[in-house]
C-alpha cells in the first residue's frame, strides 16, 4: 500500500516525469505551434498544462470507483498499464513516432493543440493515466491520495514551465540531445513497466494456481 502524503507525492512525481517526458515532447509542441506568435504559444502551453492537471487529478479521484464499476482488479490494471507503458517506452528507446500520421496531421491543422494531441495522448496519455489510477488504488487514506493529486498538479506546472521556456532549452540540447534524453527516459519507463507487469502477475498468481 501507498502510505502517507510525502511518499505518495514523491512516488507520483518520480513515476510521472519520465512517462510524461515534457522535455522529449518539446519538438512536437514547437512543430505543432510553428505558426503561432510567442504570446499564442504561451497560451497553448498553459492550456496544455491545465488539461494535463485536469485529466490526471480526475482519474486520481475517480480511479478506484472506475475500476470497481467496471469490475477490473488492480492486478489486471497493473498488467494492462504495464503493457501500454512498455509500448510507449519501446517507441522512445527506438526513436519511433509517438503520434500516428493522422494525429500529426490533425494537430498541425488544429487552431488549439492543447488538449489533442499535446495533453492527450502525448503528455497525459494512457501510460500516465494508468499510473495515477494504479497509485490511487494502492493509496491508504486521504493523505496519500492528496499526495498523488499534488504530485499531478506539480507535474502540470512542470509541463507549463518546460513548454513556455523550451525555446532556448531546445536550442541548447539540439535534436540529438533531446533524442538521447528521450532514450534514457524510455529505458527508465521500460523498467517501470516491467515492475508493474511483474507486480500484477505475482498478485494474480496464487488465484490462478488454485484455479
Amino acid at each position: 500500500m501507498l502510505q502517507g502524503f510525502p511518499g505518495a507525492f514523491w512516488v507520483t512525481v518520480l513515476s510521472l516525469f519520465p512517462i510524461m517526458n515534457p522535455i522529449g515532447n518539446l519538438p512536437a509542441f514547437f512543430a505543432l505551434t510553428a505558426g503561432d506568435s510567442p504570446a499564442r504559444r504561451r497560451v497553448q502551453a498553459l492550456r496544455t498544462a491545465g488539461w494535463v492537471i485536469g485529466l490526471l487529478v480526475a482519474f486520481t479521484v475517480v480511479g478506484k470507483e472506475l475500476l470497481h464499476g467496471l469490475g477490473i482488479s488492480l492486478p489486471a490494471l497493473q498488467i494492462a498499464g504495464g503493457l501500454v507503458v512498455a509500448h510507449s517506452a519501446y517507441a522512445m528507446v527506438t526513436n519511433g513516432p509517438r503520434l500516428t500520421e493522422a494525429e500529426q496531421g490533425a494537430g498541425v491543422a488544429a487552431a488549439d493543440v492543447s488538449f489533442s494531441p499535446m495533453a492527450m495522448p502525448l503528455l497525459a496519455g494512457p501510460g500516465a493515466i494508468g499510473t495515477v489510477i494504479a497509485l490511487a488504488s494502492r493509496s491508504d487514506g486521504a493523505p496519500a491520495e492528496l499526495g498523488i493529486v499534488l504530485g499531478s498538479v506539480i507535474m502540470g506546472l512542470v509541463v507549463a514551465l518546460v513548454l513556455i521556456t523550451g525555446d532556448p532549452l531546445l536550442a541548447r540540447l539540439g535534436i540529438g540531445g533531446v533524442a538521447a534524453l528521450t532514450r534514457i527516459f524510455g529505458f527508465l519507463i521500460l523498467a517501470i513497466a516491467v515492475e508493474l507487469i511483474a507486480h500484477g502477475i505475482l498478485t494474480l498468481a496464487p488465484g490462478l494456481l488454485r484455479g
